[in-house]
């Protein structure tokens, strides 16, 4: 049986995020918190509701459990719905073992059959490690306005990051008309924002024929988009503007989550009009004790806050004892940081303990040699013991003792 809908959004959750080292090592990246309240695949989910998207297939593989466990049945993000609604699309088992997802294009490809029960006449393909808010509506209609088999959302970077994306060339009409993959020597500064929008019909055909060739890596951004441009296929640009950020890396992650505590950075997660939707536990007000002094940063709801905070995000339930400073840092949920502690530019993962007097981190303008340093991740449920001293770019794995 189909039901008829105009949109169906897929949202690829599946990667590793190797590069968030501990961070990710039982936990999806997309499940990862984020800004207090948060988890990264808030975003994307949000944008969907608020951009009158209500058919999302999550795309899940490494990890997942939490990440399932979190979506439950949508109803945060208004998305439990008898027709449409999340669904958590996880590799299917094809016989003679399971068929892992080959690649982002292998993906979709996987899930031609939940596609197509809904018959729609639009895909959004969304990845789930982007932290921005972004109408896709006006996006799909800028599609339909150009009569395009797919558009790619574009912001522009700073010239000398424009190798690390995906960058596209285009016309005055914003007609693509090349596209390369982390160029060497990029010819413009459009970068491709992992956000698409195809025609059904086009994008299955597509899909199909990669999955034939032996020798695609089954990726969009290598295989997909060069195989329509080839093609002459109409491919536009839609210009974004505002705030984007992927976090596929601690530093990013770590500047991410500090940007909403910067008012020069153009976030504002208490906007109205334009929600960010996350599944929280209720609790209770937090507790700031009389000698506590919190500075330019953001509690989250059930803290009990009794040393010093500056410039840092504090997520729900954390336990700040007295004497104990936290600087220019991200304290996830549930960690406990002891009497006399030292957190500096550091990420301190779920329910993980730093004992009175451990230090994790250091300031910069207190190192020898610049070069040392980095931001320092305790993973979650790890221990820091008392007297500990965890250096800069460290690492500490999850559940870990040291």
């Amino acid at each position: 049986m189909t039901h008829k809908t105009d949109v169906v959004a897929m949202l690829l959750a599946g990667g590793q995020g190797s590069r968030l080292g501990v961070l990710t090592k039982s936990i999806a990246k997309p499940a990862v918190p984020y800004g207090g309240n948060y988890r990264i695949i808030d975003f994307p989910l949000s944008n969907c509701v608020n951009s009158g998207i209500y058919t999302v297939g999550v795309l899940t593989q490494y990890q997942p459990l939490v990440l399932n466990d979190y979506l439950g049945n949508g109803q945060p993000w208004d998305l439990d719905r008898i027709n449409g609604g999340v669904h958590v699309l996880s590799p299917y088992e094809a016989i003679g073992g399971a068929e892992w997802y080959k690649g982002t294009a292998n993906a979709i490809y996987q899930n031609i059959p939940f596609i197509e029960k809904y018959d729609p006449e639009y895909v959004v393909i969304l990845s789930g490690d982007h932290i921005y808010k972004m109408n896709y509506a006006k996006m799909i209609d800028f599609h339909k306005k150009n009569n395009a088999d797919c558009t790619i959302a574009v912001l522009e970077v700073p010239w000398e990051e424009a190798s690390r994306f995906g960058i596209l060339a285009t016309d005055e009409n914003d007609k693509i008309y090349e596209f390369a993959e982390k160029p060497a020597e990029p010819k413009s500064n459009k970068a491709s924002m992992g956000v698409y929008v195809f025609s059904w019909d086009k994008l299955r055909k597509y899909l199909t024929e990669d999955e034939a060739d032996p020798n695609s890596s089954n990726d969009f951004g290598k295989n997909i988009i060069p195989a329509m441009l080839g093609d002459n296929q109409r491919m536009f640009a839609f210009p974004f503007k505002g705030y984007w950020k992927d976090v596929g890396t601690i530093d990013s992650l770590w500047e991410a989550n500090l940007d909403i505590i910067n008012p020069n950075v153009d976030l504002d997660l208490s906007d109205k009009t334009w929600r960010v939707y996350s599944r929280n536990p209720i609790a209770p007000p937090s507790y700031i004790g009389e000698k506590a002094v919190v500075e330019n940063s953001s509690v989250g709801e059930g803290c009990d806050i009794e040393g010093s905070i500056d410039y840092s995000v504090i997520s729900p339930d954390v336990e700040i004892a007295e004497e104990a400073e936290v600087k220019y840092s991200v304290i996830m949920p549930g960690a406990k940081i002891g009497r006399g502690a030292k957190v500096y530019y550091s990420i301190i993962a779920e329910d993980a303990v730093i004992q009175d007097g451990a230090q994790v981190g250091e300031i910069p303008e207190q190192l020898e040699n610049p070069e040392d340093w980095g931001i320092a991740v305790v993973g979650s449920k790890a221990t820091i013991k008392t007297g500990t001293k965890i250096a800069p770019k460290e690492m500490i794995a999850s559940g870990e003792e040291v």
